[in-house]
């Protein structure tokens, strides 16, 4: 933002990627929500009654009023807990992960992408269930942020023929695409999932019954793709 432009205040659900200690009582977080990555500092949270507390922790979903002056940083007015994934804490492999993907949307370079809110979002709620496969969500997480930034050829080989469901298949990570191979370990059912982890939501791909060798060859697809 310019030095010219004015103050302006905004309402946004907001989810806290990383937060640092600054000064004696205030915290300075990196924001995703629906308009794209922000920083924003909160002022005082860290006294024992701060009003602000609840609504800026780790793995929660905040409705959140800023402020934005004429730097580029928002000062946090207001937020209000909407959702508190506590149960990811009580899991380490869980806990592990939703670091793992805090850090992930925390390090890319370019989020005015809502779909980035959004998978984050549909990420930590499904860890935050009893029953989960946390290697079918990271699949699922790596796929669709990795698709945001270049869409993954799913339809057509290297030599662009469209893929055959009676052939197998081999990836070919120089031309991202995949390789008709005898020895293939990509095959229709591997790539019919992969393809439904793309278009369809987390809350859907969890009731598909597939085999578990299958969930480890599309983990490993989706962990190779996502750079």
């Amino acid at each position: 933002m310019s030095k010219n432009t004015p103050a302006k205040d905004i309402r946004v659900q907001g989810i806290v990627l990383r937060r640092v200690n600054y000064g004696e009582a205030d915290r300075i977080l990196t924001i995703i929500t629906p308009i794209g990555k922000i920083s924003a500092i909160v002022k005082g949270v860290r006294k024992a009654k701060s009003r602000l507390a609840g609504g800026v922790e780790m793995f929660t979903v905040a409705d959140l009023n800023l402020h934005q002056g004429r730097g580029d940083m928002y000062t946090v007015t207001g937020a209000r807990m909407l959702e508190h994934y506590e149960k990811i804490l009580k899991d380490y492999d869980k806990t592990m992960l939703a670091g793992k993907i805090l850090k992930r949307v925390a390090a890319a370079e370019s989020l005015d992408d809502e779909k980035y809110f959004l998978i984050t979002r549909a990420c930590l709620a499904e860890l935050a269930k009893d029953e989960t496969d946390i290697k079918l969500i990271e699949a699922w997480f790596l796929i669709n942020i990795t698709e945001i930034i270049e869409p993954i050829n799913l339809y057509r080989d290297v030599s662009g023929t469209t893929l055959s469901a009676n052939e197998k298949y081999e990836w070919d990570i120089i031309e991202k695409a995949f390789r008709l191979s005898p020895y293939g370990q990509y095959a229709a059912p591997e790539i019919k999932f992969l393809r439904l982890l793309i278009t369809s939501d987390l809350t859907v791909i969890k009731r598909i019954k597939v085999n578990e060798e299958i969930i480890q060859r599309i983990y490993d697809f989706t962990r190779i793709n996502s750079g």
